[in-house]
C-alpha cells in the first residue's frame, strides 16, 4: 500500500476504541456481521425496470452468505420471463456480493436483486427471528399447491365499469352482477390444477369442471340475476 508524503510524515497516534458493527437479528439470532458468510436469511422484494413498464419479484433464501434458492416471478414486457430464467439458473450457488455484481440482464430483476441485497445484509429479512431460519423450499409456498404466480389483472372503464380478469385463485370465466348491474361475485377456474387433471388422465372438458369455482355472492339464490364473461361482455 502507497502513502502519500504528508502522512508518511504524520505522528502515529494509537487508535482506542474498537467496537464491533452494531448486531443485525439473523434467523433467531443477533450476529455482527463482518464477512458475507456472516449473513443469512430469507426475504423476498419487488424491483421495476427503468421506463417502469414491468416488475420482478424476487425471493431469495441465504444461507452463510450464499444464495442456496431463488424465485424469480416478472410482469411486463416478454423480455423479462426469459431474463427471469436465465437469473434463476445463475442466482443459486452464489454469494448475495456476487448476485449484486451480477448482471442478470432485465433492468427490474437486477433492481430487485439490489432491493433484497439491502435487506438481507441490514437483518430487515422475513426470518429475521425466526430460529435457523426457513427450510430450502419455502420460495415456492408463495406459489401455491398449483405453483403459479399469484397475479391480480382488473380492467375498467368510466363507460361500461370493471372487469375481473385474474385473481388470486385463477383465470376469471364469468362475473355475477346483482339487479343493479353491480359485481358481487365471480366464477374461476384454476389453471394449475386444471393441467395437474389433465396430466392425470382427465379430459380436458372433466379438467375444467373439476378446477371451478367462485367466490362471493356467485348463485341466484345469493342474489345474482345475470353473468357475464369480462373478457367478451
Amino acid at each position: 500500500m502507497q502513502y502519500s508524503r504528508e502522512v508518511e510524515e504524520m505522528t502515529c497516534i494509537a487508535k482506542g476504541p474498537w467496537h464491533d458493527p452494531a448486531p443485525i437479528p439473523e434467523e433467531g439470532k443477533w450476529v455482527c456481521a463482518k464477512q458475507i458468510t456472516d449473513i443469512s436469511g430469507f426475504t423476498h422484494g419487488v424491483g421495476w425496470c427503468a421506463p417502469q413498464q414491468g416488475a420482478c419479484k424476487l425471493t431469495l433464501n441465504v444461507k452463510n452468505g450464499v444464495i442456496e434458492e431463488a424465485l424469480v416471478e416478472t410482469i411486463g414486457c416478454s423480455g423479462m420471463t426469459h431474463s427471469a430464467a436465465m437469473a434463476a439458473e445463475i442466482l443459486p450457488h452464489k454469494t448475495i456480493l456476487e448476485a449484486l455484481n451480477t448482471d442478470l440482464v432485465c433492468d427490474a430483476i437486477n433492481t430487485a436483486m439490489r432491493e433484497l441485497f439491502l435487506q438481507i445484509v441490514y437483518g430487515r429479512t422475513q426470518s429475521a427471528f425466526s430460529d435457523d431460519g426457513l427450510v430450502v423450499g419455502a420460495g415456492l409456498e408463495d406459489l401455491g399447491k398449483g405453483l403459479r404466480s399469484q397475479v391480480g389483472t382488473m380492467y375498467g372503464t368510466a363507460k361500461k365499469g370493471v372487469r375481473y380478469l385474474e385473481m388470486a385463485e385463477g383465470y376469471v370465466t364469468r362475473l355475477a352482477l346483482d339487479k343493479e348491474d353491480q359485481v358481487i361475485g365471480y366464477e374461476f377456474v384454476s389453471l394449475g390444477k386444471m393441467t395437474d387433471f389433465i396430466k392425470k388422465g382427465l379430459t380436458p372438458n372433466e379438467a375444467w369442471e373439476k378446477a371451478l369455482g367462485h367466490y362471493g355472492r356467485f348463485t341466484n339464490e345469493q342474489g345474482a340475476v345475470k353473468y357475464i364473461d369480462p373478457r367478451k361482455e
